[in-house]
């Protein structure tokens, strides 16, 4: 098994008296991760939540139903809890009966879980997300040299576990991940009323990775209204497809305040939605590809290393652009992704307005230390 980061980070909140979260697309690897935290742990009680009979125990019980049903268990694991109704309440009463399990909670699509566990399990939690393989992990599962001599295929086929333990059969994985999990929980979600529609939406996204996002421009090609392609691609984000950059804006007048550029958590998600694995040099996308997979390894880098740094692309109404910003600590570090040795420079109206930022341009010869925590 691939090591995951998350696994000791989770294990160092164990009896903080808090019950831990874990969330995550579907299939990348929640339910391995738990299997390896609680290998050779006694006292164990699990609930799929798949599982109609698992939803059944944990629904509408009573402070003392649930000290019963735990029993004298030191972990317990609820798996895919949001599909249980009214979870959130269910974990605020395990919470306050200050049991001595460790409860361990994972979550496939956050808009249930957050609308149902935050706001009554408020201070009783502890958060963390799951990606897909990181490159990091994979490094240290291999080495830095059978990882960089893979790199194109990650491009391409992007790291959920599945399609990075069968190579041989990745492009028939990533399919049926697209086709029948990416939509799972969406699509029983009563605010998506046109599926076909949403299919759409998240093919017009694959084809603009790397590119400002109109939502206005986006509603004309799916036919649908702005303020329901909004709602669309919100559900999207909550069930970890894809993810905002927000535009970053501070004291310029040109700067471009309301934008936003959207990426996938996988580049071979990306790929297989719009059905191309051709290779790279086949392809008129690489350089969206890189900066897709760049800025992915960043999110994951931050988070799996606790970092608080807030991240963003910069714009002019001159078209003076800058790929990710980085601001923490009241410092910008600015970044440019190059397929191809590049030169690259900060633009002049930038360095004008923020002279003490750092920058780098990433390629394959040094996103090492880029990508690394």
């Amino acid at each position: 098994m691939i090591h995951r980061i998350l696994e000791q980070l989770v294990k160092n909140d164990f009896n903080s008296g808090k019950i831990i979260t874990i969330m995550g697309a579907r299939q990348v690897g929640k339910t391995t991760l738990l299997e390896s935290m609680v290998a050779g742990q006694e006292s164990v009680l699990r609930f799929n939540c798949d599982n109609y009979d698992d939803r059944s125990d944990l629904e509408n019980k009573t402070s003392t139903e649930l000290r019963q049903l735990v029993g004298d268990s030191k972990i317990v694991i609820i798996d895919e809890a949001q599909r249980v109704k009214n979870i959130g309440l269910t974990l605020k009463m395990l919470a306050d009966l200050k049991l001595p399990a460790q409860i361990i909670v994972t979550g496939s699509s956050s808009f249930t879980l957050a609308n149902e566990i935050n706001e009554p399990a408020t201070g009783r939690l502890l958060e963390n997300k799951l990606f897909p393989l990181s490159l990091v992990e994979l490094m240290r599962d291999t080495s830095q040299r059978e990882e960089h001599r893979l790199l194109e295929q990650r491009m391409i086929y992007g790291m959920y576990p599945e399609v990075v333990t069968h190579p041989d059969n990745a492009r028939r994985i990533l399919v049926d991940l697209a086709n029948n999990y990416l939509y799972q929980d969406l699509l029983t979600y009563k605010g998506v009323k046109k599926p076909e529609a949403l299919q759409k939406l998240v093919r017009a996204l694959a084809l603009q990775i790397g590119s400002e996002v109109s939502y206005n421009e986006l509603a004309r090609i799916v036919e649908l209204d702005k303020a329901t392609v909004e709602s669309y691609i919100d559900l999207l984000e909550k069930c970890f497809v894809v993810f905002r950059l927000p535009a970053y804006s501070r004291n310029m007048r040109t700067e471009i305040k309301k934008g936003r550029k959207i990426y996938f958590y996988d580049n071979g998600i990306r790929n297989a939605l719009i059905s191309n694995f051709a290779p790279l040099e086949l392809r008129n996308d690489v350089g969206a590809l890189w900066e897709n997979m760049m800025v992915c390894e960043r999110l994951k880098r931050n988070v799996y290393s606790r970092s608080y740094a807030q991240m963003f692309f910069w714009r002019t109404q001159q078209q003076q652009e800058i790929d990710l910003i980085e601001e923490m600590d009241g410092r910008l570090s600015a970044f440019e992704f190059k397929w191809r040795k590049s030169n690259a420079r900060l633009p002049k109206a930038f360095t004008e307005n923020y002279p003490e930022s750092d920058f780098g341009v990433v390629t394959p010869d040094n996103y090492l230390d880029f990508v690394s925590l």
